[in-house]
């Protein structure tokens, strides 16, 4: 079911009645986190995690909202999803004292950044100094990495506090969150199922309103998967607009990209200006004459009926709108993109583990990371060890420069603002390591269902922005993809915007109550 979209202001009655929730929830939130309490939640604080990052903030700045109430808020609703094991490292008592400090910064009149006591859900992959990274593996558990990831460094410099440390799939290592090492994440949705891809444990706690915004990683598909998956908005950036170090990659230096999840386009805008220092306001570009590229012979092939229509839905609103849908059919090389993303992995993989793990000082080596994987990833870990001849990798390198030169041309023959496709051909499968999911009847590989889906954006560098189409029948979210350009990605997030109002926003999960 839909629902009409939140008002970006934190209260849609007066700055008083604003003032009033937040000092009653004091004692009551504070005592809920102090005593990991999952109380039932109500109708204002329910109001306080409804907030979305850019209108906490705001709240924050001015003085109607406590930073302290806000992040005790947060805690408590992390402690009533509990269950869906989202975070590997979250202490409570340390995001209290964060927070407080923030309180006590704006009472001396300091300076406040853009982010000011806004509490951030972290991937367990992305270095912190003041927390372990893990990567969600064993070997890792107690890794306490000398200084933050460089992503992280604008975010905490403009006010934002790490709210905890996110699961994930092991190593990064696959589309469903069956970590075998700390536990599955669940989808909010349908505990079930699999939140998505890797980024699955900030996706879960965005769905679940644990806190608004979370910087996750996408190498293939592991922001834009869980984002569908979740009923999020999620963005990929331009390969490297966001620095990646400090960050565990699969890659050397092509597909892994930092980039932020979220409930609205506006908090990706606010994650972007702060990371990339782009200051200028962004607002809502009109679609009027935009163009946007169908391949339904490809793109749609053996996707879920009912995700289909749902497509369809979401495409015929767009139109409405003002966009022009043109059908454009890929050429073979776009075709060939996530093949080669994913032979091109095969042969990076473990050099790219040993270089992280040099690098940044783990005292873990290659081989005894792998004699602590979890016998899921065995296949995987030990396929890499024999990727093929070097000459096979260098045609694969030609054949990626070659689908990023296609790409670009497609997109001037056709004279393309964006493509618009489904990040996955089904909405959320069932917990486990699944490598076929049943599609209508038939069996499909997932590597079909999903890397079709997201390998181009990742091979071509694209900028990837997906957005809610709708909700199954079973109440499950199911996401739309619109991939533009590399290096507009300010322009995709202005359209972002226009998009979004046309899309309409979806109901939230139903809380899990103590």
């Amino acid at each position: 079911m839909r629902a009409e979209p939140e008002p970006v202001q934190p209260a849609a009655a007066s700055r008083r009645e604003f003032l009033a929730v937040s000092a009653s929830l004091v004692l009551a939130t504070r005592s809920a986190a102090g005593l990991g309490l999952a109380q039932p939640q109500t109708s204002k604080e329910r109001m306080l995690t409804n907030l979305s990052a850019s209108a906490a903030v705001k709240a924050m700045r001015e003085g109607d909202l406590m930073s302290e109430d806000y992040a005790a808020a947060c805690l408590a609703q992390s402690e009533r999803w509990k269950k869906l094991n989202a975070f590997r490292t979250l202490h409570p008592a340390s995001v209290l004292e964060a927070a407080r400090t923030a309180d006590k910064e704006r009472a001396s009149g300091g300076s406040l950044g853009a982010l000011h006591g806004l509490p951030l859900a972290v991937k367990d992959s992305i270095n912190t100094r003041d927390l372990p990274t893990s990567n969600g593996t064993r070997a890792l558990r107690d890794f306490r990495p000398r200084q933050n990831a460089d992503v992280l460094k604008p975010l905490l410099d403009a006010g934002a506090i790490v709210f905890g440390k996110t699961n994930l799939h092991e190593l990064s290592c696959g589309w469903s969150s069956n970590n075998q090492a700390f536990g599955p994440v669940l989808n909010p949705y349908d505990l079930r199922r699999t939140p998505g891809g890797i980024s699955v444990g900030s996706a879960a706690a965005v769905a679940a309103h644990v806190v608004p915004l979370a910087p996750g990683e996408d190498t293939y598909g592991s922001i834009r998967v869980p984002a569908g998956f979740c009923g999020l908005a999620g963005l990929r950036c331009t390969f490297g607009r966001y620095p990646n170090g400090g960050v565990m990659p699969l890659a050397k230096n092509k597909f892994d990209q930092v980039g932020p999840l979220a409930r609205s386009v506006e908090d990706l805008i606010l994650f972007d200006s702060v990371v990339t220092g782009a200051n200028g306001p962004v607002g809502a570009a009109p679609l009027t004459g935009v163009r946007i590229g169908l391949s339904p012979e490809y793109l749609a092939k053996d996707i879920d009926p009912e995700v289909g229509r749902m497509m369809e839905a979401a495409l015929q609103r767009v139109s409405a709108a003002g966009a022009t849908l043109v059908h454009a059919e890929l050429p073979q090389q776009m075709r060939n993109a996530s093949d080669v993303e994913r032979s091109i992995l095969g042969y990076e993989l473990l050099p790219s583990l040993q270089a992280f793990l040099e690098q940044y000082q783990t005292g873990v080596s290659l081989e005894q990371l792998i004699a602590q994987a979890s016998p899921n990833l065995a296949p995987l870990l030990s396929a890499s060890r024999n990727p093929g001849p070097p000459e096979r990798y260098r045609e694969l390198l030609r054949q990626m420069a070659d689908i990023k030169a296609t790409t670009m041309a497609y997109f001037r023959q056709h004279r393309l603002d964006a493509i618009a496709f489904a990040p996955t051909l089904m909405p959320a499968f069932l917990q486990g390591d699944a490598q076929q999911v049943e599609i209508d009847g038939h069996t499909i590989d997932l590597f079909t269902a999903i890397g079709r889906q997201v390998g181009l954006g990742s091979c071509a560098g694209l900028s990837c922005l997906v957005l809610p189409a709708g909700v199954t029948r079973s109440g499950l979210p199911v996401g739309i993809e619109f991939d533009g350009p590399p290096n507009h990605d300010r322009r995709m997030l202005a359209l972002g915007l226009s998009l979004e109002r046309a899309l309409g926003a979806i109901e939230a999960p139903q809380p899990l109550e103590a």
